[in-house]
């Protein structure tokens, strides 16, 4: 069990994109307002204000099933520019508390105040500030849970959400956590909560009474890790310097794609959104992934890895385009594009230009030059879009077309909107 004193907060927003369109839209307070893709297409609620989850919706369910449960239900088309300025502001207050910061996404975070308490006060002291403070400089709800582990935090604000503030002491963390269903042991998906429910394991408490040599028997490397959270072990520590694994935008289409050309041209404006995504971050990437989905829901990928990494989105749409050429042909529903293995700009580059990246005619030389230039027109053209807003500089194959309703987001959670889909949707 775990024995240290609560230290660890775990603040997460309540209806994160709900509520920021709530505040900017005071006519809204009070109805059931969902963020997410049209019930006429093949639409997801990304978000849901918890008027509307009284009628049952929730984020990932699918746009058309929400209308049918709430029939007066406020849909709002996502706005990550919006959301994202509202995350920044929270997580710097977060920061004014403590460097020891870990996002896990736009509307939520780990933090580690160990070591404050001569400037701040004490955990409690820090959690009802930063609420208040995120309440007066953002008009924004935010519940708090503080335990002493990062498990048990996480599982501490989501006790008494909206508007929640919980603290697990040590001493009450096997009544806290006995009488829960087991499934909210992080680990314990459906499969897995299917297998424990056979063995007769309904709560947690269940699952904490099993010995522990049956329980890895049983579940193997993944059993260790259920059971220590069943006693509220949690050894993480909260790192601010989470490395963000990959960044990629996908879309779901309202109908079917078959045209060659489309496909291209929207996995152009894919990768310019995806490359500007990646320096506004600082990051570049050395592996491209295609994602394709088909009308009978059938996926397949194809990846290829550079031997420079990049984050310049011709470099990107020259190699998405070949890996779309690889994949069978076909309607199309869904179609994305992803880059890993990232890295800061600022390390240096190593690597060989090999014939992938070359040509006969076309030397190492002038493929460095040619990729400086592209680099200094990039950098002045994002200063353009930053100033005047994303449309004010696109390629000409672009010029014309509506605008993405979407963003470029890390992969860290499952896609949940519609249209362009960010994969880090809010669960809260």
């Amino acid at each position: 069990m775990a024995c240290a004193r609560p230290s660890i907060l775990h603040v997460d927003m309540d209806a994160f994109y709900a509520s920021v369109e709530v505040r900017d839209n005071p006519s809204l307070a009070g109805l059931p307002v969902c963020v997410g893709g049209p019930a006429s297409g093949r639409g997801v609620i990304a978000a849901a204000s918890y008027e509307a989850r009284a009628f049952g919706v929730h984020s990932a369910m699918p746009t058309a099933r929400a209308r049918r449960l709430c029939p007066n239900m406020v849909l709002l088309a996502p706005d990550f520019d919006r959301y994202t300025a509202a995350s920044r502001r929270i997580m710097e207050i977060f920061r004014s508390f403590t460097p020891q910061v870990e996002p896990l996404s736009l509307d939520e975070a780990f933090l580690d105040v160990r070591g404050c308490e001569r400037l701040h006060g004490s955990a409690l002291d820090i959690g009802h500030a930063i609420r208040a403070r995120i309440l007066k400089e953002t008009a924004l709800v935010a519940s708090v849970g503080i335990a002493p582990s990062k498990f048990l935090a996480k599982l501490a604000s989501d006790l008494d959400k909206p508007n929640g503030f919980r603290v697990i002491e040590e001493h009450e963390v096997r009544e806290t956590l006995d009488p829960l269903p087991v499934e909210k042991i992080f680990g314990v998906g459906e499969r897995t909560a299917k297998r424990l429910h056979q063995l007769g394991v309904e709560t947690v408490g269940d699952l904490a009474g099993l010995e522990r040599g049956e329980v890895v028997r049983r579940f193997g490397a993944s059993g260790v890790w259920i059971h220590d959270l069943a006693h509220g072990i949690d050894p993480r520590r909260v790192n601010p310097h989470r490395e963000e694994k990959s960044h990629g935008m996908e879309r779901t289409f309202a109908e079917d794609i078959s045209d060659p050309e489309e496909l291209r041209t929207l996995l152009l404006s894919f990768c310019e959104e995806v490359g500007f995504g990646l320096r506004g971050r600082g990051l570049r990437g050395r592996t491209v992934t295609l994602k394709v989905r088909y009308s009978d829901f059938k996926t397949r990928t194809r990846t290829r890895t550079l031997e420079l990494p990049t984050n310049l989105g011709p470099r990107l749409f020259s190699v998405a385009s070949e890996l779309l050429e690889r994949v069978p042909g076909g309607p199309l529903r869904l179609l994305g594009v992803q880059v890993s293995q990232l890295e800061d700009v600022r390390q240096p580059i190593q690597g060989d230009l090999f014939e992938s990246q070359l040509t006969p005619t076309r030397s190492q030389d002038q493929w460095i030059q040619t990729n400086e230039r592209l680099e200094q027109a990039t950098r002045s053209m994002d200063k353009l879009r930053r100033k005047y807003g994303r449309l004010a500089v696109q390629p000409a194959a672009l010029l014309g077309r509506p605008a993405l309703s979407g963003r470029t987001a890390p992969r860290q959670a499952p896609a949940a909107g519609a249209g362009a889909e960010p994969a880090d949707s809010e669960e809260d």
